[in-house]
């Protein structure tokens, strides 16, 4: 692969990040850059492996998602090489992002998880959050692993009635 194709690739992907101000999904910025084929899945891949090991992005996973988030040295970088992507791609970003951001960032303020605890039991960890504020934190505890990964997912779906639920009862 042609090592100017791979720069701008990562410049693609810090440019993307720097955008938000909400930590992004890997699936959100495959979806992106596939979705314009400007490359294939295998390279994707490599690139982002890439931009971890640089420091470049952050990368985390949280049960079956993996969350990028861009550094400072990421962003640093992003300044001296801005002028490496081209405006239409640039254009292209802006448009996806302001076409998609809603979705995206709520597709990201909620987060969910389960691990075992040192009591044995299962905890569910529940997140709601907006704009980076907290606005729910819950952990429940259940004595199997399929009660938490089945609390998690239904967290998923219906994080908003159970969350207008509680703020009902509450005030």
């Amino acid at each position: 692969m042609n090592q100017d194709a791979i720069t701008i690739y990562k410049l693609i992907i810090l440019y993307f990040l720097d955008r938000v101000d909400f930590t992004m999904t890997k699936t959100q910025i495959d979806d992106f850059i596939l979705g314009r084929e400007y490359t294939n899945y295998l390279t994707l891949q490599q690139v982002i492996s890439e931009l971890t090991d640089a420091g470049l992005i952050h990368v985390k996973s949280i049960r079956n998602r993996t969350y990028l988030s861009i550094t400072e040295e990421g962003k640093s970088t992003l300044t001296f090489f801005d002028n490496r992507i081209s405006d239409s791609i640039k254009e292209d970003v802006v448009h996806y992002l302001k076409e998609n951001k809603f979705e995206m960032r709520n597709d990201v303020s909620v987060l969910s998880d389960y691990y075992k605890s040192t009591s044995g039991e299962y905890e569910a960890h529940l997140i709601a959050k907006e704009k980076g504020i907290t606005l729910l934190d819950i952990k429940l505890s259940v004595p199997l692993p399929e009660m938490a990964a089945a609390i998690c997912d239904n967290w998923t779906k219906k994080n908003q009635e159970i969350y207008q639920y509680l703020t009902e009862k509450l005030f």
